[in-house]
């Protein structure tokens, strides 16, 4: 039974909380946020505890944290639950500065720590076939990839200031599967921004409406779509082309019926978001994280994977700037 502390009580900790605790091998023991009525509304759910940060930190019971904290608190708490010799389950990013990145790992890497980072879309069942028939050669060699990913509609803008940018925020899941998927790494990135959503982002210093273009060392390529809104419910799809043939995963709805009349064809609209949307990626996310802590398996996505993300998203803030490709080695 592996004894977890949840630190971070907001979206995301909420979903982490469910997962952890629909594991059989996992037991929720205390949370920590902030804000107090968060933290005690899991903890009222859930049947763990309320505790500080630090108390979670110096607690003989519990061996894992869950990060579900602000960006700009992620590479401390890492290192700092580590050194504590306790094993870390990491929201992405690491970090917006791939120097702090680094030297956060370097600290895991010392203590022997396992880290893990939370790129849970890798265990879609839908993304996770996609992959199965890659590696099954049944469509040959990967030639291209294409990803579409779309939220339903924009966050705050004051989330917007924090959040290091849609790249480094909401990119960064897609430059993960895109890794996944091609089977090698990029090596150069082209990416055009622009402002169609909500003027505010753009006043914010961001964009909410983006297109990427990836390239390996054998040129395999991989496109990547984003849209901070789709006013059809949360869009998310993937395509793989390969010298044999095609994969792809469509989007996915609560209910998959199609109603035919006189009207026409007729489908239930998509999930609304990510909760929902990714459910069976998120509980499965966690027993991977579990049986990495167990030692069954290395943890992965790891920090390296982490880096290597946050590494493209880098480089496509600068294809933007500069108007130009970007080698991955410039970053």
């Amino acid at each position: 039974m592996l004894r977890f502390g949840l630190l971070g009580a907001g979206r995301i900790g909420k979903v982490h909380a469910k997962a952890v605790t629909g594991n059989p091998a996992a037991k929720l023991v205390a949370v920590a946020d902030a804000m107090a009525p968060a933290a005690e509304a899991i903890a009222a759910q859930y049947g763990c505890e309320v505790r500080s940060i630090e108390a979670i930190l110096a607690a003989k019971d519990i061996d894992a944290v869950v990060i579900c904290t602000p960006t700009d608190t992620h590479a401390d708490l890492i290192e700092a639950f580590t050194n504590a010799g306790k094993a870390v389950f990491c929201e992405k990013p690491i970090d917006l500065s791939i120097d702090r990145v680094k030297k956060c790992l370097e600290v895991v890497r010392a203590n022997k720590g396992t880290l893990m980072v939370g790129f849970n879309r890798r265990f879609d069942p839908h993304f996770q076939a996609v992959k199965a028939e890659i590696t099954k050669g049944s469509i040959g060699e990967v030639e291209m990839v294409t990803i579409t990913s779309r939220d339903p509609g924009a966050p705050p803008v004051d989330y917007i200031a924090r959040s290091g940018g849609i790249f480094r925020d909401m990119t960064i899941h897609d430059f993960d599967m895109a890794r996944f998927l091609l089977g090698e790494e990029v090596t150069e990135v082209s990416a055009m921004a622009s402002v169609l959503v909500d003027p505010a982002i753009g006043k914010a210093g961001d964009s909410d409406s983006v297109q990427v273009m990836l390239k390996t060392a054998s040129g395999k390529m991989a496109v990547i779509s984003n849209s901070r809104r789709a006013t059809y419910g949360y869009d998310q799809r993937i395509e793989v082309h390969g010298s044999a043939g095609v994969v792809s995963a469509e989007n996915q709805r609560p209910v998959s019926i199609e109603v035919a009349n006189g009207a026409g064809y007729t489908r239930p609209p998509l999930h609304d978001f990510f909760m929902t949307r990714y459910t069976e990626a998120y509980a499965a996310e966690i027993a991977a994280f579990i049986d990495a802590v167990g030692g069954k398996a290395s943890a992965s996505p790891s920090g390296e994977d982490g880096l290597l993300a946050l590494a493209l998203a880098e480089a496509a803030l600068k294809s933007v700037a500069l108007g130009r490709v970007v080698k991955v080695s410039e970053i």
